[in-house]
C-alpha cells in the first residue's frame, strides 16, 4: 500500500493496535462521564486509536483526530507518535508549527480543566499554583518531546538523503570519467596507429620504389656500363639503409607504445574512486608523448629527396619563393612527406615524366605544389611496374586536414598530374 517495507507496515500496524487498546480502554471511564453506554465508549476508543496505521500517509488527520479527542481524555499514544510523524515528515514548517501549537494549547487546555477537577474532588489544597504548574508540565511532556524528536530525526533523514545522492553523484561523474578516459585511450591508440601507418606507407613506398627503379636500371646497364651500374647498386645501398633506419625509428616508437600500454593494463587494476579528473589528461599527455617518439624529416632535406629521385632517372625542377624560415616540426615533416608521397607516385605512374616541385614560403601559410608532365611512350611502355596500395592520396589528405590544411589533387589539361596542399604556419 503505502510502506516501502514490510518492516514499516509491521510497525505501524502493531503500534495502531496498541494505540486502539488504550484508546478502547480510556473510553470506559469517558463513556460513564458522559452518560453513554460502556460499548459505544469503547467502540469509538477503538476506532479513534486505529487511525494510528494511516500516520505514514496522512500525518495531519492522526494529529487532528487526537487533538479532537483529547478532551475524552484518551489517545495520548496516538497524539504523541503523530506529532513525531509530522514532525519528521516533509511538509512545510508552517504546518507542522500550527498542528503542534494546536496540540499543545488544546493538551493545555484539557490539563488544565482535569487537574482542576481533581483537586476540587480532593481533600488536600495545593494551593492555586499547582494547577496551571501541572497543566504546563503535562502538556509540554506530551508535546515538546516527540515533536523535537521528530524534527532532528527528518534533519537528518534530509542530510543522509543528500548525502546518497552526492555519493551517487559522484559515482556516476567517476564512472563517466572513467569512460571518457577509456575513449581517450582508444581514440589515442587509434591515432598513433593512423600514423604509424602512414609513416611506414611513406618510408616504405619511396624507399622501396626509387630502390626498385634503381635495381631495373642497374639490370639494363650492368654490361653495357659496369661505372654506372657500380652507382647505382651504390644509390641503392644508401637507400636500403636509409630505409632501414627509418623503420627502426617506427619500431621505436611501437615498443614505447606496447610499454605505455602495459603500464595502462597495470593502471586499470587501481579503484574506481583512484580514476578521478587525472585519467582523461594521462590519456592526452600519451598521445603527446607517443606522438614526439620520432624526429621526423624537415624542409632543408628537400634538396637531398630531389636528387635522390634525380639519380633515379627522373627530370625534376625545383623552385623555391618566398623568404625561406623554419615551422614547427609537424608543418615542416607534413610538407615534406607531401611532397616525398608526390615524387613517389611519379615514379609508380608516370615514370621519365619531367616533374615540377614549388615550394612557397607565404606570410601565414606554406605552399608546395608537384605537378608531372605526361609521361614519354617509351618510358611508359619500358617503366618498372610498382604495385599501388591506393593510400597515398589518402594520407596525404589525412596529414594536412590534420593541420588545418587545403589539399588537392587530380589531373592536368596536359595529361599529367598535379598535387598541391597549402598549410597555415602556425
Amino acid at each position: 500500500m503505502w510502506w516501502d517495507r514490510r518492516r514499516s507496515a509491521l510497525l505501524d500496524v502493531s503500534l495502531a493496535v496498541v494505540s486502539a487498546l488504550e484508546a478502547g480502554i480510556e473510553g470506559y471511564p469517558f463513556a460513564k462521564e458522559a452518560g453513554i453506554p460502556a460499548g459505544a465508549g469503547v467502540l469509538f476508543g477503538l476506532l479513534a486509536g486505529s487511525v494510528l496505521v494511516v500516520r505514514r500517509k496522512w500525518p495531519i488527520a492522526v494529529v487532528l483526530v487526537s487533538i479532537a479527542v483529547a478532551p475524552a481524555w484518551m489517545g495520548f499514544l496516538m497524539g504523541v507518535v503523530g506529532l513525531y510523524t509530522l514532525a519528521a515528515s516533509e511538509l512545510p514548517r508552517r504546518i507542522i508549527a500550527s498542528l503542534a501549537g494546536m496540540s499543545l494549547v488544546g493538551m493545555l487546555v484539557v490539563t488544565f480543566v482535569r487537574v482542576q477537577q481533581s483537586g476540587a474532588r480532593g481533600d488536600q489544597n495545593l494551593g492555586e499554583w499547582f494547577v496551571p504548574f501541572a497543566a504546563i508540565t503535562i502538556s509540554l511532556g506530551l508535546t515538546a518531546p516527540p515533536l523535537l524528536l521528530g524534527l532532528y530525526v527528518g534533519a537528518r533523514r534530509r542530510l543522509m538523503e543528500s548525502l546518497r545522492e552526492r555519493a551517487d553523484s559522484l559515482e556516476r561523474e567517476l564512472q563517466l570519467l572513467a569512460e571518457r578516459a577509456e575513449e581517450r585511450a582508444e581514440w589515442a591508440r587509434n591515432e598513433e596507429r593512423t600514423r604509424i601507418a602512414r609513416e611506414m606507407h611513406d618510408v616504405v613506398a619511396h624507399r622501396v620504389s626509387l630502390m626498385v627503379v634503381h635495381a631495373a636500371a642497374l639490370q639494363a646497364v650492368a654490361r653495357k656500363d659496369p661505372e654506372k651500374a657500380v652507382k647505382n647498386a651504390a644509390l641503392v645501398g644508401d637507400m636500403g639503409r636509409q630505409a632501414l633506419t627509418e623503420l627502426r625509428e617506427m619500431l621505436g616508437v611501437l615498443r614505447s607504445g606496447e610499454e605505455s600500454g602495459r603500464r595502462r593494463e597495470r593502471a586499470a587494476s587501481v579503484p574506481l574512486a583512484a580514476v578521478g579528473a587525472a585519467a582523461a589528461a594521462a590519456a592526452s599527455r600519451a598521445v603527446d608523448d607517443e606522438g614526439a617518439g620520432v624526429e621526423g624529416p624537415c624542409l632543408s632535406e628537400l634538396d637531398e629527396l630531389v636528387g635522390q629521385s634525380a639519380a633515379a632517372g627522373m627530370v625534376v625542377d625545383l623552385s623555391v619563393e618566398g623568404e625561406v624560415r623554419s615551422y614547427a616540426p609537424e608543418v615542416e615533416q607534413t610538407a615534406y612527406r607531401v611532397v616525398q608521397e608526390a615524387l613517389t607516385n611519379v615514379h609508380k605512374h608516370a615514370a621519365g615524366a619531367k616533374t615540377h616541385v614549388r615550394l612557397a614560403h607565404r606570410s601565414s601559410e606554406i605552399a608546395m605544389q608537384v605537378e608531372n608532365e605526361p609521361p614519354p611512350e617509351v618510358a611508359s611502355a619500358g617503366s618498372v611496374g610498382l604495385p599501388s596500395g591506393g593510400n597515398g592520396l589518402v594520407g596525404m589528405k589525412e596529414r594536412v586536414s590534420a593541420l588545418g590544411g587545403v589539399f588537392v589533387s587530380g589531373p592536368t589539361d596536359a595529361g599529367g598530374f598535379r598535387v598541391s596542399a597549402v598549410i597555415p604556419a602556425a
